[in-house]
């Protein structure tokens, strides 16, 4: 079994969209922005971010929990499920966060995944604007499951 898999993002991405409350206007801005680009992805977000850059964007945004009551973990989930393919997170450097630990799990697991991940609008520009967000692109991602048969074995002996 080899060590790792070839995962393809299709040309039409799974996009996160999440932003910290002081920095839900400029997540907006940006997609207001880029809305020519986006509206050919699917788009999903946490909580009061989908529904706030849904209703004043028009884009179609599906909504997940709040951050703070679980969304970041949603995303999260999304990721290892395979259906999330890039997010595009501005968070607040400046402000401690409540959920914090939740944010520090979702970044883990993007890490983990290999998924693109955004934390400020300079990073996103360069993201979107890049030639992978019109075609398909392949990433190599650790073999799970060759890792999981491997601890088991060593803890068994």
């Amino acid at each position: 079994m080899d060590d790792y898999i070839t995962f393809t993002l299709g040309k039409q991405k799974n996009i996160a969209l999440i932003a910290h409350d002081s920095k839900k206007p400029e997540l907006i801005r940006w997609c207001d922005e880029n809305k020519e680009i986006l509206k050919q992805h699917f788009l999903c977000g946490t909580g009061t971010t989908a529904r706030m850059i849904a209703d004043q964007t028009n884009l179609p945004v599906r909504g997940y929990n709040s951050g703070p009551l679980g969304g970041d973990q949603q995303v999260g989930a999304k990721i290892v499920e395979g259906k999330i393919d890039l997010v595009i997170f501005f968070s607040d450097p400046l402000t401690a966060q409540p959920h914090d630990p939740d944010v520090k799990a979702l970044l883990r697991i993007a890490q983990v995944y290999d998924i693109p991940i955004a934390n400020n609008k300079a990073t996103a520009d360069f993201i979107i604007s890049s030639k992978f967000m019109n075609e398909e692109y392949n990433h190599k991602v650790m073999n799970f499951q060759k890792n999981v048969q491997n601890r088991a074995k060593t803890l068994q002996e």
